[in-house]
């Protein structure tokens, strides 16, 4: 029994249809093979395609065999004529705009990681791979979106019912768009906000900042919010937005190195220039000062004491609180070991009896009434 092949092609489309798919996932098996093997030997030589390449395997692995799908289908001939062709044509063509999407995504990330690698910020003068590791995340983020957002756009436009709708809103009047428009309002300013901050720098990676009254820094920063890590393990959560339209502190704007301050209350009859020595003496010694600023000075007086301020400076924010409690420890120790009565003390003036007729004195005896 012999089977006429061109008969068979000519009078069963179905079949030629299912011959056409075999076809094109072995050339589609054939094509990524090729492809991978030429990019690993890419990445050797490059280090830098190594992360490109496998950030982009997992999205290839359905886009290489959709293609060939796509361009034997469209190259077969009668095969339109198929009931439920239609409906193929449309799963491919979303299924492609939805892994192109997913594909960029990727290669975005790739390019992100690639960055970060190449301005590592755990080194003591890291300000600008700071700025640059921060532009690039934001960046990043925002590119994400609208990446996503295009791919949405994109499949939507495929649907004919979806597109009509589209059509009719548009045409009707501008209240959709309007209502639209204040819907998506914090998604909106979160996404500008997050552009502003990429180009203006308000806030960096590991930035020491001021919100709300907590002393932390910035550990993350996202597409919608900021993650600031507190002193104590917390995370406060932060929309980004808040950064540009609310005041905080930033402590390492364009320099992370502070002036510290230790007040001190003290009698006044405690000298001040053996107080001076020992400051110096502890700033000397401690290996957080920088050797920029050490001045002690009174600062305030009261009717009980007088209040000293003493000022350090330190390489960071870190360095600063461990050097302001060492120093302020130090000079407690001092003044109780070495001038222990100047302390501050509560002076009370105790008068006498007040002058006056004497009172009388008891009459002696035991006598009884």
């Amino acid at each position: 029994m012999t089977i006429d092949l061109a008969s068979f092609w000519n009078d069963h489309p179905l079949g030629r249809l299912g011959i056409t798919l075999a076809v094109a996932l072995a050339i589609a098996f054939v094509v990524r093979r090729v492809a991978y093997a030429t990019l690993r030997r890419l990445a050797r030589r490059h280090p830098a395609v190594y992360g490109m390449v496998s950030r982009a395997s997992a999205p290839m692995e359905w886009l290489v065999p959709l293609l060939t799908v796509a361009v034997a289908l469209r190259i077969t001939p009668d095969v339109d004529s198929l009931r439920g062709i239609g409906g193929l044509h449309q799963l491919l063509l979303v299924a492609l705009i939805a892994t192109v999407t997913w594909l960029v995504v990727r290669c975005i990330g790739a390019l992100e990681d690639l960055t970060i690698r190449l301005h590592p910020i755990d080194l003591s003068d890291n300000l600008r791979a700071r700025s640059v590791v921060t532009q690039v995340r934001v960046l990043s983020r925002s590119a994400m979106v609208l990446a996503v957002l295009a791919g949405l756009a994109a499949v939507l436009m495929t649907i004919p019912g979806v597109r009509q709708f589209g059509a009719s809103l548009l045409a009707s009047a501008g209240l959709a768009g309007l209502a639209l428009g204040i819907a998506a309002k914090p998604v909106l300013s979160n996404l500008i906000a997050g552009l502003q901050i990429a180009l203006a720098q308000p806030i960096r990676l590991d930035d020491v900042v001021i919100v709300q009254g907590e002393w932390g820094r910035i550990e993350e920063i996202t597409g919608t919010y900021v993650v600031v890590r507190i002193w104590d393990e917390r995370r406060l959560i932060v929309p980004l937005n808040y950064f540009i339209e609310n005041p905080f502190e930033n402590w390492t704007r364009r320099t992370a190195r502070l002036i510290g301050t230790v007040f001190l209350w003290v009698d006044y009859r405690l000298p001040m220039a053996p107080l001076r020595m020992e400051l110096e003496r502890l700033c000397r010694e401690a290996p957080e000062w920088d050797g920029r600023v050490c001045v002690l000075q009174v600062t305030d007086a009261s009717e009980h004491a007088m209040q000293l301020r003493a000022l350090v400076s330190s390489a960071d924010s870190s360095r600063g609180w461990d050097l302001r409690c060492r120093i302020r420890e130090g000079l407690i120790a001092f003044v109780q070991r070495e001038y222990p009565d100047y302390l501050p003390t509560t002076r009370i003036r105790w008068d006498g009896a007040r002058d006056g007729p004497a009172a009388p004195a008891p009459e002696s005896g035991t006598g009884t009434a």
